[in-house]
């Protein structure tokens, strides 16, 4: 049974969905430790280190576990609220890319990239994660111009669609890839994916690619941190 990482904020029918076709969940909710807005995002805390499902999860709460539990380590996993000091694990990986802005990633994560043979992308985004949609091991949605460019230049597919149309308590707006998440072969949305005006090519993008698409029109889309 496979185990996903959802926000304690997430809609009770999104979870619902999930329960429903077998799958464990687990609730992030923190207090404290990143902005208040994303206190809840599993993507500021963990990062999937691919797209199958036996991909390496890292996590901030393990890794502050084994700090606490040994002694003369040189190395403390750091989170704070704010950017850039919140970022540490935000970082957007197909298995074989890793994207983010590698001057703020934490050591071990980024570590642990390297050991997998992934390649790196190094972008000026500290909230990679959150600002694009995993796809496939080559292909990536993002509204973020920088973001794309260095994927296009990596050899990777891009489809940049329009800012903003995703909701995020406490923000103007919310970002597309946190109010998404790719589980087994199918994208699955947080909320009314239609209400984007960038919806056909979205779901055109993806089902090129021989992936599923689920969306929920029963509520706005809205970001609520990558479902993990």
């Amino acid at each position: 049974m496979r185990k996903l990482f959802i926000s304690a904020a997430a809609d009770s029918r999104l979870i619902k969905y999930f329960a429903d076709r077998g799958y464990e969940t687990e609730l992030i909710s923190t207090s404290g430790i990143v902005s208040d807005p994303v206190s809840a995002h599993p993507d500021m805390f963990m990062c999937r280190l691919g797209i199958s499902d036996d991909a390496p999860v890292v996590s901030y709460f393990d890794l502050i576990r084994k700090y606490e539990q040994s002694s003369g380590s040189e190395y403390r996993p750091l989170l704070s609220p704010g950017y850039p000091s919140e970022v540490a694990f935000n970082a957007a990986c197909t298995g074989k890319y890793f994207i983010h802005n590698l001057k703020h990633t934490d050591p071990f994560l980024l570590s642990e990239a390297e050991r997998l043979g992934m390649k790196t992308v190094n972008v000026r985004q500290g909230y990679a994660k959150c600002s694009t949609v995993i796809v496939d091991e080559d292909s990536v949605i993002t509204y973020d111009n920088g973001i794309a460019s260095e994927c296009i230049s990596a050899g990777m597919n891009v489809l940049r669609v329009s800012s903003g149309h995703v909701i995020l308590e406490g923000y103007d707006s919310g970002f597309i890839g946190g109010a998404s998440g790719r589980i087994d072969d199918m994208i699955v949305f947080n909320g009314d994916l239609s209400s984007h005006p960038d919806f056909r090519s979205i779901v055109n993008f993806i089902e090129d690619r021989e992936i599923g698409v689920r969306w929920f029109e029963d509520w706005s889309l809205t970001d609520i941190g990558t479902i993990l």
